[in-house]
């Protein structure tokens, strides 16, 4: 395959649609494919098939759940040339990307593991990515020069997947203790005091925060976990289920019995 192609984008929800609108405004032919009916993204050519979208494509953005990556996948193969990049870009775990990576490699296709690492509504191409596996090099490079902040992370496939899940566990570990704390609140009728508070700490955070807070429930564990016992009688008093206090105070007796 040689020169510059079209790109193909499987998947036009969210992500998707404000991707290729992006592509399309920094001057490249998108054709984009949904299994859904969907509106069109402003300049994106809809086709009826993954095989249009893919035949002849300099690269595939698969922007898909996971759980749809590997039909995905299936339906783009056989329109797949060789040295097309395909990039993966759900959030599946890295086994499942080794596995795509696996399934894709008769096409002759150049798999890319591309997991986005940022909210893209309002952001779009603007969205920080990683990319890891044969074709990281080239997508971006290509990607950059539209605008996309890409890192590489490796020449393996799952890698950069599975830095985007370890930065899950925090991320979206610190939203569900969020979201349970201001239930909490709301029963306790002070849920506005304690939006402020919660906000104040997070944009007063910085590395001498972290430090003692992770420091801190390594030589204070005992005391923490009485603290987190109590907090999770009180959730059950106000009738909300301290799941994400429970673990916590789960976790800090297990410090406090390691020593």
């Amino acid at each position: 395959m040689s020169g510059e192609g079209h790109l193909a984008v499987l998947g036009l929800g969210e992500a998707g649609g404000e991707i290729s609108r992006d592509l399309v405004a920094r001057g490249r032919r998108v054709l984009g494919y949904d299994i859904r009916p969907v509106e069109p993204p402003e300049g994106v050519e809809v086709v009826d098939s993954p095989e249009e979208a893919v035949r002849g494509a300099e690269a595939v953005l698969a922007l898909v759940p996971a759980a749809d990556a590997p039909a995905a996948a299936r339906s783009a193969m056989p329109a797949l040339e060789e040295g097309t990049l395909y990039a993966d870009c759900s959030s599946a775990s890295p086994q499942q990307k080794r596995e795509l990576a696996r399934m894709l490699e008769k096409t002759g296709a150049e798999f890319v593991d591309l997991t986005l690492m940022g909210t893209v509504p309002g952001r779009g191409l603007s969205t920080p990515a990683f990319v890891s596996g044969p074709g990281a090099d080239r997508l971006g490079e290509m990607l950059g020069s539209l605008g996309m902040p890409v890192e590489k992370v490796s020449e393996e496939p799952g890698d950069a997947a599975g830095r985007k899940l370890l930065r899950s566990v925090f991320v979206k570990g610190m939203t569900g203790a969020i979201m349970e704390a201001l239930e909490a609140g709301r029963a306790a009728g002070c849920e506005e005091w304690l939006w402020g508070n919660i906000v104040s700490e997070l944009t007063g955070a910085d590395e001498a925060l972290v430090r003692r807070l992770v420091e801190g429930s390594y030589k204070h564990a005992r005391r923490r976990a009485d603290e987190m016992a109590a907090a999770e009688e009180l959730l059950r008093d106000l009738g909300v289920t301290p799941r994400i206090t429970g673990a916590a105070k789960e976790r800090l007796r297990e410090l406090a019995a390691e020593g």
